[in-house]
């Protein structure tokens, strides 16, 4: 069983920075891929950004947050971060990270086993 904590979010300007962490627990979690999903009011919930186990050498963004978000992971704290940059209000969301047990696509949250509670991030203009 893993249990997945997020923070860093909150109330942001557009054009602002914010940094989301997924610290896990219960078990390491280095074995697996991490994503972050996001959902807004009214819509459902889409994939952000996913990283895959171990090192982290495989990265995958939706196309609306390429390059400017980033996504990466501390092993050593068993955590994973979502660094947000030049945030637009179309950003503002409840964030989620989750485990990705399965081997299939990035975006199928089908693969995603475990999910965390949420952080809200909203971005004025």
């Amino acid at each position: 069983q893993v249990q997945l904590e997020e923070s860093g979010g909150g109330l942001v300007q557009a054009g602002g920075s914010l940094r989301l962490s997924c610290a896990a627990s219960g078990r390491t979690v280095s074995r697996f891929a991490m994503g972050w999903f996001r959902q807004a009011p009214g819509k459902e919930r889409e994939i952000v950004a996913a990283i895959s186990n171990w090192s982290g050498g495989s990265t995958y963004y939706a196309d609306s947050v390429k390059g400017r978000f980033t996504i990466s992971r501390d092993n050593a704290k068993n955590t994973v971060y979502l660094q947000m940059n030049s945030l637009k209000p179309e950003d503002t969301a409840v964030y989620y990270c989750a485990v990705k047990s399965g081997g299939g696509s990035w975006s199928d949250q089908n693969e995603y086993t475990y999910w965390g509670q949420g952080t809200q991030v909203t971005v004025s203009s």
